[in-house]
């Protein structure tokens, strides 16, 4: 039953040993809402909710920490651009973001805090770092002092002597070149808070550091985030935490990107697909089986034709579901405790492509009892097939994706059966009276609809179909 991951921080699989017995703390950074999300920027939160079901799964309670940075030089240029107010920008784009999550069967965390939202935090992480000699002020502006920090950069493993340090207009008065902002001096028209160094706002950095210490105290268990993160944003948020006198993260999980032609799916490169015109395209459980499916560290290709396998793959699924459910009479509760093979795939750093193997095969088995007329088995295999599902958020009749009892979806499923059954039955009398053109014509158009009609002993059947 251990739980195995890979940390950034070690570079190699670690066994998971909790902070406190019992309990999995997790902070991951989420949303910077200077624009709507791509599917690129939900496969991280999908990554990791992913790793917080199976902890959950386990065992463990978990507290899970996602930000949003609601205040950054994207978000004020764009304002600029666009003459609206920032909060107005990051509001709509926070509310994108959760949509997405949502759409894509996320759970929500157990806390969202915002940037803006802990100022009086940033100061007073500010004022020990000012206090211990790790950061200065100058010019209005508060840098912390790398070479303050001997263990700086051990997580990108860089050589500081090589280190070219992002940085924004009217970062000025650095002592040291690599030195990094954490807080920015405040300029025309920009949003400003007031502090002992004089008006300004946060770098993107400090926000982090000063909420995992509000909302997970002085050490937790896990930092998430993708692995564009791992510097500069990660390296300096150890630095200011650990300098502070904060142990942090026990554990660093980094996930891959969503990719465009090779390249890392960017809003500034223009290959970003929002997730908004992704889900009108496709089912919301389809992307999630195509983002969540492939091991976290991976990177994903993005192509239309990769989407059209995972659907089709997942209609395969499906359908087993569906037929077994019929076969039964009423919905199959899932199984308490899912198949070794795909716990063990799942403790071993999250290998989701090896436990979604395990998922086929379960399916596989469960379609050769239905061949064979055995329905305990079928019955049987569809319940490890649930609690799998149940536990990657794949689960066709879980209510989120409008399978439970008593949801719309069902009483809409109710309706769209009840119309396929009138035309069905309209085939039937057709082929009754051997007229094999208008059955078939039937059956062509009902296939055109999205509808795949599948004849039986027991009569026509019809499931949804790969597009």
């Amino acid at each position: 039953m251990t739980i195995r991951l890979y940390d950034t921080s070690a570079r190699q699989i670690r066994d998971f040993s909790p902070l406190n017995s019992g309990c999995v703390s997790i902070y991951l950074c989420g949303a910077t809402v200077q624009a709507a999300p791509h599917i690129g920027h939900i496969r991280s939160g999908l990554n990791f909710d992913i790793m917080r079901r199976w902890f959950t799964y386990r065992g463990y309670d978990v507290t899970f920490v996602r930000n949003v940075t609601d205040i950054d030089d994207k978000i004020i240029r764009k304002s600029a651009e666009q003459d609206r107010p920032w909060w107005s920008i990051g509001y709509e784009n926070e509310r994108a973001f959760n949509n997405g999550y949502d759409a894509l069967g996320c759970l929500p965390p157990t806390y969202e805090p915002r940037a803006t939202g802990h100022i009086t935090e940033m100061v007073e992480m500010m004022r020990g770092l000012i206090e211990r000699g790790h950061a200065y002020e100058s010019e209005g502006n508060v840098y912390f002092d790398v070479r303050s920090f001997p263990s700086y950069l051990e997580l990108s493993n860089q050589e500081l002597d090589n280190l070219l340090q992002p940085e924004s207009e009217g970062e000025t008065g650095k002592r040291d070149p690599r030195d990094f902002a954490m807080w920015k001096a405040v300029k025309p028209g920009e949003p400003s808070w007031e502090t002992p160094w004089g008006r300004g706002r946060p770098g993107w950095h400090l926000e982090c550091s000063a909420m995992a210490h509000k909302y997970l105290g002085t050490e937790f268990d896990i930092h998430g985030g993708g692995i564009d993160l791992i510097f500069p944003h990660h390296e300096n948020e150890i630095a200011q935490a650990k300098a502070f006198g904060d142990a942090f993260a026990r554990y660093w999980v980094h996930n891959g990107w969503v990719t465009m032609s090779g390249e890392k799916m960017s809003k500034s490169l223009g290959n970003s697909v929002l997730v908004s015109e992704m889900a009108k395209q496709w089912r919301p459980i389809v992307l999630r089986y195509y983002l969540g499916t492939p091991h976290y560290r991976s990177m994903i290709e993005y192509s239309e034709e990769a989407l059209r396998e995972a659907e089709s793959a997942f209609a395969r699924i499906e359908g087993f579901v569906q037929r077994v459910v019929e076969k039964a009479g009423g919905v199959v509760d899932p199984a308490a405790e899912v198949p070794p093979a795909f716990a063990e795939a799942m403790d071993d750093d999250l290998g989701v492509p090896q436990a979604l193997a395990v998922v086929h095969t379960t399916v596989r088995q469960g379609n050769s009892a239905l061949a064979a007329d055995d329905k305990e088995a079928a019955v049987a295999r569809l319940a490890e097939v649930r609690a799998m599902l149940g536990v990657l958020g794949l689960d066709p009749l879980d209510e989120h994706w409008g399978g439970g009892e008593g949801d719309r979806g069902e009483d809409l499923h109710g309706v769209v059966d009840t119309l396929v059954r009138l035309v069905l039955d309209q085939r039937e009398a057709a082929r009754g009276r051997k007229d094999w053109a208008t059955a078939d014509a039937i059956r062509d158009q009902l296939n055109q609809s999205g509808l795949v009609i599948e004849d039986s002993p027991s009569g026509p059947r019809w499931t949804l179909g790969p597009r």
